[in-house]
């Protein structure tokens, strides 16, 4: 694969970014980001000697957008990342996910393992994790902004006329929230983007621990997801596991590309 290609899956079409040489590192985006949020990680992880595949995701990759949120369910998302990874001729990587990103890679850690070299992932606590912590903590308070997203069509009005300022305001550079809102306008990408979040009760891969080697690293003043869930993944992660709190709010591999950097080097060279 070059630097810069695509991965067909069905009618899908993936966006990928794949380069340099050594162990593989998969770099999983979250909501409304795509590969480029790695793009301040990228270049410490290849220094170091590893070899980064990132890929736009489905709703993302403008040749990957089906319209039913049935398509966006977790098994799916888990699916596209391993036709990446066989594509880039990978049969375990290091899995690094943000955001969604990190559902993701937590999902491959627990269904698929045998693909799975480390998980480091950043900012999104296990899913079970988060489920504990809704009736013992302010979670779902924090979480609130996923009940409107499950709303029809008000909310991709929202995130193609007013994800700047959204974005701005939880600590994102203005010029970096502006490319998500723009990539937002793209047909379909609004509903994609959103149907992640829709798809979230029609999912069959039901949540359980890890037992691969795992780093999780959690921004202390995260604004979406609080300290009550990030504690509680230690419970979820039966391997190997470091939690890593570190300054900063969500937006860690743009805002906190050092840390997020150290971390996944520290992971990967723990594994034999």
């Amino acid at each position: 694969m070059n630097e810069r290609g695509r991965v067909r899956r069905g009618r899908l079409v993936l966006d990928v970014e794949d380069a340099g040489s050594g162990p593989p590192v998969l770099l999983l985006h979250g909501f409304p980001q795509d590969l480029t949020s790695w793009r301040r990680v990228v270049p410490l992880l290849r220094s170091a000697g590893l070899r980064t595949i990132a890929f736009d995701q489905r709703g993302y990759s403008p040749g990957a957008r089906p319209p039913q949120r049935a398509a966006y369910r977790l098994e799916h998302l888990v699916a596209d990342a391993l036709a990446v990874l066989d594509a880039a001729g990978v049969d375990r990587a290091h899995v690094v996910g943000h955001d969604w990103g990190g559902g993701v890679a937590w999902a491959l850690g627990w269904a698929h393992p045998e693909r799975v070299a480390s998980l480091t992932v950043v900012s999104t606590p296990h899913p079970g994790a988060m489920r504990w912590s809704l009736p013992r903590s302010d979670q779902a308070l924090r979480s609130t902004y996923m009940g409107f997203f499950q709303l029809p069509w008000l909310p991709e009005q929202v995130v193609r006329r007013r994800l700047v300022p959204a974005l701005a305001g939880t600590g994102l550079p203005e010029a970096t929230a502006r490319h998500y809102e723009e990539r937002m306008r793209e047909p379909g990408a609004a509903r994609g983007a959103l149907n992640w979040y829709r798809a979230v009760p029609l999912s069959r891969l039901a949540p359980r621990p890890v037992t691969v080697p795992t780093t999780y690293v959690w921004g202390e003043a995260d604004p979406f997801l609080g300290p009550v869930a990030a504690r509680a993944t230690a419970r979820f992660a039966l391997g190997p596991y470091e939690f890593l709190p570190v300054p900063g709010g969500h937006w860690l591999p743009e805002l906190a590309p050092d840390a997020v950097a150290g971390a996944v080097l520290a992971r990967v060279r723990s594994v034999p």
